[in-house]
């Protein structure tokens, strides 16, 4: 069975490289279709022998790295993909795979992290961390318009979509009006060990972009003034690090031996925004550490209220710190063996096993 792959973008690790990653492990001799490629950045994880790029490639490199300009050529670069010599597709999509073109012989998966959130339901959120106002409203709001449209359309091309939590599942339903299995992403739980003290200070991992919220937590401690350590980089770091106080340690990207531990350390994770999914949470919970998270999105399905964590429900500081006042009461109840043991639930052996079973039913069918 010739088997391709598909990722919108290779042009960072995050959460749905990793993903990625497992695939390509899963498929060795698969070749990888991409948007952009970023060699610089991802080639230590997605050798460049391996990539097959779309002809937006070819466009200067000042072009590459401001990639949202050419948006609009997106669409039509995903369907220019030939699949006529393989018998599966599996797209791992945020935005545009989902809208590859294959013949009637080949099998599409749709790996779905989320339908295109900027088109969706995060267009108005979009707009204001990227400072869309005046005269760019009049481009704006049309090339939404044109997404939405190229987007509903595209996702009757797949043959099976599987979403990546049941928070997606139900905005596949929503926007894409198509059935999903949920099929939970793969954590490498054999990279940590549980560890039963910490060294007091609590931890964000995190890029640190204006969705992620990371403000919030910030404001948060500088008001009780314990220690926090935020690991990750981004757009908003330097703001972030002008308003934060001096038990506030900003350490900027680390590798992920140096983000292990400093898990294995902390006395628990802060997971501030409304994420998909959330694996750090996950990998936070694999080295026994509670996790205070944000009461929405797909944090909901993996944080056990008074067994893994606690929850906060409004993004204020109020509501943080009310959060953060439970955790630190229940803490004599949480079992690090206990919290390891839900985390297990979340594993690669998991997810491998799953998406073997459902590749078989697809090809069968």
């Amino acid at each position: 069975m010739k088997v391709a792959l598909v990722h919108d973008f290779l042009v960072k690790l995050g959460g749905a490289e990793r993903v990625l990653d497992v695939l390509c492990k899963m498929f060795p001799k698969a070749p990888v279709f991409t948007l952009f490629y970023d060699k610089e950045k991802v080639s230590d994880v997605f050798p460049e022998e391996r990539i097959k790029c779309s002809s937006l490639q070819k466009y200067p490199d000042f072009l590459r790295k401001r990639y949202r300009f050419l948006i609009k050529k997106f669409p039509r670069a995903v369907e220019e993909f030939d699949f006529s010599d393989y018998d599966l597709v599996i797209s791992s999509n945020t935005a545009f795979s989902h809208g590859i073109l294959t013949p009637l012989k080949t099998k599409h998966i749709c790996y779905c992290h989320s339908p295109m959130r900027y088109a969706w339901d995060w267009t108005n959120e979009y707009r204001e961390e990227n400072r869309i106002s005046g005269l760019k409203t009049l481009f704006y709001a049309p090339l939404m318009k044109y997404l939405r449209k190229w987007d509903f359309l595209a996702a009757d091309r797949a043959n099976v979509y599987i979403a990546n939590s049941r928070n997606v599942k139900n905005r596949i339903k929503k926007y894409y009006r198509m059935d999903s299995e949920v099929i939970y992403p793969p954590v490498d739980i054999d990279r940590f060990k549980v560890s039963k003290g910490n060294s007091g200070y609590f931890l964000i991992v995190s890029t640190l972009t204006p969705y992620k919220k990371v403000d919030l937590a910030v404001q948060l401690f500088n008001k009780i003034g314990r220690r926090l350590i935020v690991i990750g980089d981004g757009s908003q770091r330097g703001y972030l690090e002008s308003i934060a106080g001096d038990n506030i340690d900003f350490l900027g990207f680390k590798d992920d031996e140096t983000v292990t531990e400093y898990m294995m350390n902390c006395r628990a994770l802060i997971f501030p925004g409304e994420e998909d999914f959330g694996i750090t949470p996950i990998e936070a919970m694999a080295c026994g550490k509670p996790v205070l998270a944000f009461g929405k999105g797909g944090c909901t399905e993996s944080v056990v209220s008074g067994k893994t964590g606690e929850f906060f429900f409004e993004g204020t500081v109020e509501s943080m710190e009310d959060g953060l006042a439970r955790l630190l009461y229940n803490e004599r109840f949480y079992r690090p063996h206990t919290i390891r043991r839900h985390s297990n639930r979340f594993s690669r052996e998991v997810f491998e096993k799953k998406i073997k079973k459902k590749i078989r039913e697809v090809m069968r069918g």
